[in-house]
C-alpha cells in the first residue's frame, strides 16, 4: 500500500474496553477492523483485539490525541490538533497530545513512519482532516438520534452540536458515549477552506508554557522505579574494543558504583547516581585493542586527507540528470568556468545528549524510554539486540531536546543497545546517559561534501552546466539506496529549476569512513551553497546581475519568479554592488534560491566585514510551502533555520585528525552567538501548490546568499566552508 493510499483510508471506530471503562469516550483510528456494535456484542459476536487509537473525546469535552510524529521543537504537537480540531470543530487548545506507540494504526507512511524530511504535516494533512470530520459527523448523528431529528438539520459550534431551530445544544463530552456505538460514515465531506476557523491562523504553540516552566519531560528527565544510572567511555575510534580496565578494582570500589562492564566499543560503569557513574568511568584506565565495527575508522583518517580523496576521485560518473548537450556545448564554448566546492563534516549539536532507559519485566516484555524519530525501526532493532519479540517491546517516545536528524537509527550512534545489555546484565532497569563528549565522539555526522563544476556562459547567461558530486549520502548508507538513486547525495545540485538548456549532473560514489547521518536539510544544507555560488560565478563571467540573471532563468516558472520578486520587494528592492549603510559600514547583498522538501525559498542576505570577520546583518526570506497550517509556526521555523544556516556558514566544522574528532564539546566547536544573529524578515507566499515542508526549507539558501554577498563585498569567491577559516582582513 502506497503513501497516498494510506492517507486516504477510511477511519473506523475502535472499541478499547479495557482502556475506556467508565470514560464514555469516542475513539477513532484509521485502517483498522470495524468494531462491533453493542448489539452485536450482546449477540455473542467476538470483537476485534484492542488496538490503539488516534483520537479520544473525553466526557469533559477535551480530547486526547496520539501523534504518529515526535515533537522536537518543530511544533507538530500543536499543528496536528489545529488540523483535526478544524474539522472536528474543537478548539486546538483543548487537546492533550502524546506520542503514539509503535505499530498500526500509526504507521501511516506506508507501513512505517518517521519524523523527518519536513514531512509530518504534509504527509498526514488529508488523513488528519478526515479523522476530525468523521468524528464530527458521528457526534452530529448521536445528537440527532437523541433529539429525534434529522442530522442534516444540525450543525456544530466549537465543542458542541447545535440544533439551530430549537436552540438546543449538547457538548461533545455528553455525546461521546453514544457516538461510539454508531457506524462510521463514509465519504464525510471536509470543510471548505474559506470557512476555516483555525487552519491558517497564527495560533500559539501549546507546548511552550510547559517547556518554559520546566514541566516538560525529555528523555534526560525520565526515570523509573529502581533504576540504576550508567555512564560510558567509548573507544577513541570505531573498530577498537576494550581489552581490560587496568584499575577495575579501584573503580568498583568508588562510592555508589554497582558494576563495571566491557561493551562493544565502550566501557560502562553502572552506579546509584549518574555523577558517580560519570566520575568512575572517566577515571577508568582502559586498554583498547582491535574490535569489530561496520565502519572501522582508519587510524590515519583526517578531514583534509578525505577532502583530497574526494578531489582526486575519478571513478564512474553515474548520471543523475541530463538535458541537451552539456559536454558538446562546453567543448565549443568561448568562456568556460571550472570550480571545486566543498563543505565540512558537521555535528548535530542538539541541546539534549541522547539517553535510554531499559527495563525488562517479569512477563518477558521490555520497556524502552528514549529519544527517536522512527519508533517502529527502533522497536525492530531493539528486538534483535534483546532477544525479545518486537510486539513485546514498548517504545516510550520522548519529546526531543532538538534533533535535526540526530535520532534516526544509526548503528553505533545510539545508547539503547548499551542500556539493553546493561539492564540484562544487572537485572534492574538501567538508564544510560551520554555526556556531550561521548555524543561528539559517536554522533552520526553530516558527510563532508564535494563537487566539481564546469559552466559555459555567453553574454545572455549560462549555456551549459556540468557537475560531478563526489561522495556518499546517508540514504545510501542506511537504507541501501544505490549510487545514482540516493537523493541525499545530490539534492540541491540536482533538482534545480533554472532553465539552463544544456546540463548534466552526475555522482561519483566514494564511501565515507565516518558514520554519517541526516542533518537539517540533508544534502540541500551544503549542495545549494555550491550550486548557487557557482551560479553567481557564471553571472559575473557573463557580466550579468545575479538577481536579474536568475529572474531570466526562471521565465518559464511563474511560481519561482514570483518568489524571487517577493524577496526582492521584501528587502526594500534588490541592491547590486557595494553600498554604504546608515552606520557608515560598507555592505553588500547576495541572493540565492532553494527547492527543498516540496517547498520553494528565496533568500537575500546583507553582510559587512568587521575586524576581518564576516558579519551578517539582515536576512530576508520568501518561502512558498504551497499551502499552510500555521503562519506563526512557519515564521518560527524559518527563523531557526536561518540561525543554523548562518552558524554553519560562518563557523561550524568538525575536524578529524588521527581518526578522531578534535572537538569533544562546544569549546572546540563554535556555533552562532546571540550577538551574531541577524535580523530575519519572513514573507509567506501561499501559491496553492501541493503542500511542502517547513522545518528544513529555510536553511539551504542562507549560506550561498551570504557567500555571494561576501564575494561582492570583498572580491573573494569562497568555495570552502566555513568562512571563519578564511582571512578577510
Amino acid at each position: 500500500m502506497g503513501i497516498m493510499q494510506k492517507l486516504t483510508r477510511q477511519p473506523v471506530n475502535v472499541s478499547r474496553r479495557g482502556f475506556l471503562t467508565g470514560t464514555g469516550a469516542l475513539v477513532l483510528a484509521t485502517a483498522l477492523p470495524a468494531r462491533r456494535s453493542r448489539a452485536q456484542e450482546a449477540a455473542g459476536e467476538a470483537e476485534p483485539p484492542a488496538v490503539p487509537a488516534f483520537l479520544e473525546l473525553r466526557a469533559d469535552g477535551t480530547a486526547l490525541f496520539r501523534s504518529p510524529f515526535i515533537e522536537g521543537g518543530q511544533g507538530i504537537f500543536s499543528a496536528l490538533p489545529q488540523i483535526v480540531g478544524e474539522e472536528l470543530d474543537l478548539h486546538p487548545e483543548l487537546f492533550t497530545v502524546e506520542s503514539a506507540p509503535p505499530g498500526a494504526p500509526f504507521d501511516i507512511m506506508g507501513g512505517f513512519r518517521f519524523t523527518g524530511g519536513s514531512s509530518s504535516v504534509r504527509s498526514s494533512y488529508p488523513l488528519m482532516r478526515q479523522l476530525g470530520a468523521t468524528a464530527r459527523a458521528m457526534l452530529i448523528e448521536a445528537a440527532a438520534q437523541q433529539w429525534g431529528v434529522d442530522a442534516a438539520d444540525l450543525t456544530t459550534e466549537p465543542g458542541k452540536v447545535v440544533n439551530p431551530e430549537s436552540g438546543e445544544s449538547l457538548g461533545y463530552g455528553e455525546l461521546a458515549g453514544a457516538a461510539m456505538d454508531l457506524p462510521v460514515p463514509a465519504d464525510v465531506p471536509l470543510r471548505d477552506p474559506s470557512t476555516f476557523r483555525w487552519i491558517r491562523q497564527p495560533l500559539p504553540r501549546y507546548d511552550v508554557h510547559d517547556k518554559s516552566t520546566g514541566r516538560a519531560n525529555y528523555a534526560i528527565d525520565a526515570s523509573v522505579e529502581g533504576m540504576l544510572l550508567a555512564a560510558v567511555q567509548h573507544a577513541p575510534r570505531l573498530g577498537l574494543a576494550p581489552v581490560s580496565v587496568t584499575n577495575r578494582a579501584e573503580i568498583e570500589g568508588m562510592r555508589g558504583v554497582h558494576s563495571v562492564h566491557l561493551l562493544p566499543g565502550a566501557v560502562a560503569v553502572v552506579a546509584d547516581k549518574f555523577w558517580q557513574a560519570r566520575k568512575a568511568v572517566e577515571a577508568a584506565e582502559v586498554e583498547w585493542g582491535p574490535g569489530e565495527a561496520s565502519w572501522p575508522m582508519p587510524e590515519d583518517f583526517s578531514s583534509q586527507g578525505f577532502r583530497d580523496t574526494l578531489a582526486n576521485a575519478d571513478g564512474e560518473v553515474i548520471e543523475i540528470e541530463a538535458q541537451g548537450d552539456a559536454a558538446g556545448t562546453l567543448a565549443g564554448a568561448e568562456t568556460v568556468l571550472e570550480a571545486e566546492y566543498d563543505a565540512p563534516f558537521l555535528v548535530h549539536g542538539q541541546l539534549e545528549p541522547p539517553s535510554t532507559i531499559a527495563r525488562f519485566n517479569d512477563d518477558g516484555t521490555l520497556d524502552l524510554w528514549l529519544p527517536n524519530q522512527a519508533p517502529e525501526m527502533f522497536q525492530g532493532a531493539a528486538a534483535e539486540i534483546a532477544g525479545v519479540a518486537a510486539e513485546n517491546i514498548r517504545i516510550h517516545s520522548q519529546i526531543l531536546g532538538g534533533f535535526f536528524g540526530r535520532h534516526f537509527l544509526y548503528e553505533t550512534a545510539n545508547p539503547y543497545p548499551q542500556a539493553i545489555m546493561l539492564a540484562k546484565a544487572v537485572g534492574r532497569p538501567v538508564k544510560v546517559q551520554w555526556t556531550r563528549e561521548e555524543e561528539f565522539l559517536r554522533d552520526a555526522v553530516r558527510p563532508m561534501g564535494f563537487a566539481r563544476f564546469r559552466g559555459a556562459v555567453s553574454a545572455e547567461g549560462p549555456t551549459a552546466l556540468s557537475v560531478e558530486v563526489v561522495g556518499e549520502g546517508p540514504t545510501g548508507r542506511w537504507y541501501k539506496a544505490p549510487a545514482g538513486q540516493d537523493p541525499s547525495a545530490t539534492e540541491g545540485i540536482s533538482g534545480k529549476t533554472y532553465a539552463i538548456a544544456n546540463r548534466h549532473i552526475g555522482q561519483i560514489y566514494v564511501p565515507n569512513p565516518a558514520v554519517i547521518g541526516y542533518w537539517r536539510a540533508v544534502g540541500h544544507s551544503m549542495h545549494d551553497f555550491m550550486y548557487e555560488s557557482f551560479l553567481d560565478e557564471m553571472a559575473a563571467a557573463a557580466g550579468l546581475d545575479p538577481f536579474e540573471m536568475r529572474r531570466g532563468l526562471l521565465s518559464d516558472s511563474e511560481r519561482h519568479r514570483t518568489l524571487l520578486e517577493t524577496v526582492g520587494t521584501l528587502s526594500g528592492g534588490w541592491k547590486p554592488g557595494v553600498f554604504e549603510s546608515e552606520d557608515g559600514s560598507q555592505r553588500a547583498r547576495g541572493v540565492a534560491m532553494a527547492s527543498p522538501f516540496g517547498s520553494e525559498v528565496a533568500v537575500i542576505a546583507e553582510v559587512s566585514i568587521d575586524g576581518g570577520e564576516v558579519a551578517v546583518h539582515q536576512v530576508w526570506v520568501a518561502i512558498d510551502p504551497g499551502q499552510i497550517v500555521n503562519p506563526a509556526t512557519i515564521e518560527a521555523q524559518v527563523q531557526s533555520a536561518v540561525a543554523l544556516g548562518v552558524s554553519q556558514t560562518l563557523m561550524e566544522e568538525l575536524v578529524y585528525e588521527n581518526g578522531e574528532p578534535t572537538a569533544r564539546n562546544f569549546d572546540y566547536y563554535p556555533f552562532l552567538r546571540p550577538d551574531q544573529m541577524p535580523q530575519v524578515h519572513v514573507e509567506i507566499v501561499e501559491s496553492g501548490a501541493k503542500m511542502g515542508g517547513i522545518g528544513e526549507p529555510g536553511l539551504p539558501a542562507v549560506g550561498p546568499a551570504i557567500v555571494n554577498a561576501v564575494a561582492v563585498l570583498t572580491g573573494q569567491r569562497i568555495r570552502s566552508l566555513p568562512l571563519s577559516k578564511h582571512d578577510f582582513g
